[in-house]
């Protein structure tokens, strides 16, 4: 039987319903932002080798994002096809799949952080390092490997709580972790004189706190949708329906750490600072990213509840009100960074030089970003729908099948303007090409739910 929060994703009027389940988890996506951010600000502001740390730092985010991306395996797979299974009536299913993502996330936890530590230092001097940087890459990236299965947990399974309507609930839990690690973060770095190390200390104990708070709700009489331990036995046919939903969040946040790899190797060779200059304007980028990550958060339940109960006419009525906000916001704060780029570079650093080279390259970088609200929108429609095939499509569009091929001849073409254009010339065509691949797939998507529902 279903709960006064989940009927109401049905109920609601549709905008303040968006806003309410939205707001929250753009304020947790953003809060949850500052674990990195706020490592890099202190990080670059260590005297006499901040930048180099900072470069350090940068090479790393590319192994962590893909670690952090497993997560959205179980997030973006196992949530939307529960809220589904909601609207549909069917609580059984809904709660295999809680059960079982919090299985998955246990094996992705063991096997990325041993993975990672056997082939630690190769690995980062291929992504980018440098003899200069390896040691600070290797500093934090040791530590905070420890905290795997804390961020798998926390990032993995708070989708599950949006999908029960309860989206404070679920940014509660976020903004406890990040506070938490702002506090502990100058306290490890500078009063105790750890450094680089302190950083990733800090960041390890604040989603460990973060992921007891996710573990303690859903497994309390509040959440209305309980992780058992009876449905965490794997069950082979609910994993691959999260996994085969989930690779397309997946390989959204995997090919940022691939593009990652990429793009430091083709920048070591211009020099280290270079390095360091992508490290913030993919800070940056992430202040665009991530809110737009959580408004999808926000927007996914609700879609996914009306479309298992039938009701296209609200379906339509979301997305209509979800690619306005997604586009205006998108582009208000991108075109912010590229007028004001040494406005944006000053907060992480005080080098003159480092502060330059961002300024005169972030609006090249960030300049197919104008549009790419379009793709955020549609995209997580795709998800939301349950539409695996396509969304791992379109997943592997802009990085994979765009991005790469362009960063390797660019760069060889053009230089060091090449591997900035890359990043923009690839956000521009994937936006474009994922509107229209939208605007010619979701009536028919539409069209098959009425005959499935009847």
């Amino acid at each position: 039987m279903a709960n006064s929060y989940e009927e109401r994703l049905g109920t609601d009027r549709m905008l303040p319903l968006i806003f309410r389940m939205a707001l929250p988890a753009v304020a947790a996506q953003i809060v949850n932002l500052l674990y990195n951010i706020v490592d890099r600000i202190y990080i670059g502001h260590i005297p006499g080798y901040g930048t180099d740390a900072l470069a350090g730092i940068g090479v790393t985010g590319s192994i962590i994002m893909l670690i952090t991306a497993c997560s959205a395996f179980v997030g973006g797979g196992g949530a939307p096809l529960a809220a589904i299974a909601l609207g549909r009536g069917d609580r059984g299913r809904a709660a295999k799949l809680l059960g079982n993502g919090f299985t998955l996330l246990l094996f992705f936890s063991v096997m990325f952080s041993v993975g990672v530590y056997l082939f630690m230092e190769p690995l980062l001097f291929l992504i980018g390092a440098s003899e200069r940087t390896i040691g600070y890459a290797v500093d934090y990236l040791s530590i905070y490997l420890l905290g795997t299965v804390f961020v798998q947990l926390a990032v993995g399974l708070n989708p599950f709580i949006n999908t029960q309507g309860r989206p404070r609930i679920a940014m509660a839990s976020v903004v406890i972790g990040a506070v938490l690690n702002i506090a502990l973060d100058p306290l490890f770095i500078f009063t105790f004189d750890m450094g680089v190390k302190g950083a990733a200390v800090a960041t390890v104990i604040s989603q460990a706190v973060c992921a007891v708070w996710v573990m303690g709700f859903l497994m309390s009489e509040k959440a209305t949708l309980r992780l058992h331990w009876k449905n965490i036995r794997p069950d082979s046919r609910v994993m691959l329906a999260i996994l085969g939903l989930g690779i397309s969040p997946f390989i959204m946040s995997s090919t940022e750490s691939l593009v990652g790899f990429v793009l430091n190797s083709s920048l070591v060779r211009f020099g280290d600072l270079y390095v360091s200059a992508l490290a913030i304007m993919q800070s940056a980028m992430l202040f665009v990213s991530v809110p737009l990550v959580g408004f999808s958060q926000g927007f996914v339940p609700v879609v996914g509840y009306n479309y298992g109960h039938g009701d296209n006419g609200r379906v339509k009525e979301c997305f209509r009100i979800v690619v306005k906000v997604m586009f205006f916001f998108n582009l208000s704060l991108v075109l912010f960074m590229i007028l004001f780029p040494e406005l944006v570079a000053g907060v992480f650093t005080d080098d003159a030089l480092l502060i330059a080279a961002v300024g005169e390259y972030m609006p090249l970088f960030l300049a197919g970003m104008t549009i790419f609200g379009l793709q955020r929108a549609c995209q997580n429609m795709f998800v939301a729908l349950g539409q695996a095939k396509v969304s791992v499509f379109i997943a592997l569009l802009r990085k994979v099948i765009l991005l790469i091929p362009l960063v390797l001849l660019l760069s060889r073409l053009v230089g060091l303007e090449g591997v900035f254009a890359a990043e923009a010339i690839s956000d521009a065509l994937a936006a474009v090409l994922c509107t229209a691949i939208f605007a010619y797939q979701f009536p028919r998507i539409l069209r098959r739910n009425v005959h499935a529902t009847r």
